[in-house]
């Protein structure tokens, strides 16, 4: 499938800030799923833009304003191809003592995967879920599919009820959040059960955006629930180095219908823009994505 997609972030301020200093990962990546076609990012005022990348593998780029303005805008607008990828079959079917023995002779690799992050900690009842999960002599892939299927079914989404900083025990115990909750339990427990898994950041394809796509293409799909700003989902590094993507949302593999922006340990490594400014404070933030289908 090909997607155009449009992220726009405007900032307004209460006064003029004098000064400020942003950091936008935004934009999607290449690889064995997804192609970048086209990519244009604009800044309001404007500025020059110095890109890196970091320690996740994510392209950054920063930028700072050094005159007094009202407003700040950010526009990124890119085209995507995306396909789908098999999964080794054979990574599944081995089972979670031999995956973990895999693991541990890669220890130094994966540590940022395996161990606790600012916004993913581990604790009694994490740990309860993970040993309920995941048994020793269990398959993998069925064991995995297993965690996400009941994080589906438990868990509600509901847009509002968390925060960025709200802390997993507090989502367990309400068993209502919104993707970014429910990935980043999600990785929790696998952490907490010996496996490796990161936090992924990017765009879906929702059922409205759907709806509006099948009026020209009338072949059904499946359903898809996310935000109108962007979406996270998961994905576990099996044996043979292959990172299987997982979104527990919509309890589904991650498919031509997402679109991988970044990865982190957890949300604060892959915000999709942050930054300070100077002598005044927000007044408003508003954040829209529309991803329109090109090709089926």
């Amino acid at each position: 499938m090909r997607f155009a997609i449009l992220h726009r972030t405007h900032y307004r301020y209460a006064g003029r800030a004098t000064e400020c200093y942003m950091e936008a990962r935004l934009t999607p990546v290449s690889d064995d799923r997804q192609k970048l076609v086209s990519r244009k990012l604009t800044i309001a005022p404007e500025s020059s833009v110095n890109s890196y990348v970091d320690a996740f593998g994510n392209t950054v780029e920063a930028f700072a304003i050094i005159k007094r303005h009202r407003e700040l805008l950010i526009e990124n607008t890119c085209e995507v191809e995306t396909s789908t990828v098999k999964t080794p079959s054979g990574a599944l079917g081995a089972t979670v003592s031999e995956a973990r023995q895999i693991w541990r002779g890669q220890r130094l690799e994966l540590y940022e995967w395996l161990m606790p992050s600012p916004a993913v900690q581990m604790s009694a009842s994490v740990n309860r879920l993970a040993n309920q999960f995941f048994k020793p002599k269990s398959p993998l892939g069925p064991s995995i599919d297993k965690l996400m299927a009941w994080i589906h079914k438990e868990f509600r989404y509901v847009p509002g009820s968390t925060t960025l900083d709200t802390p997993i025990a507090e989502v367990l115990q309400s068993r209502k959040g919104v993707c970014q909750d429910f990935a980043q339990t999600m990785i929790a427990i696998l952490r907490s059960a010996e496996i490796p898994a990161r936090y992924v950041a990017g765009y879906i394809e929702t059922d409205s955006q759907r709806r509006a796509a099948e009026s020209k293409q009338p072949a059904r799909l499946r359903r898809l629930i996310g935000a109108s700003e962007s979406h996270a989902w998961v994905e576990v590094f099996l044996p043979g180095r292959f990172w299987w993507g997982l979104d527990p949302t919509n309890n589904c593999t991650a498919g031509e219908r997402h679109v991988k922006v970044s990865v982190g340990r957890d949300y604060h490594d892959s915000t999709p823009t942050r930054g300070v400014f100077k002598n005044t404070r927000t007044e408003g933030l508003s954040v829209t994505v529309t991803m329109q289908r090109l090709t089926s």
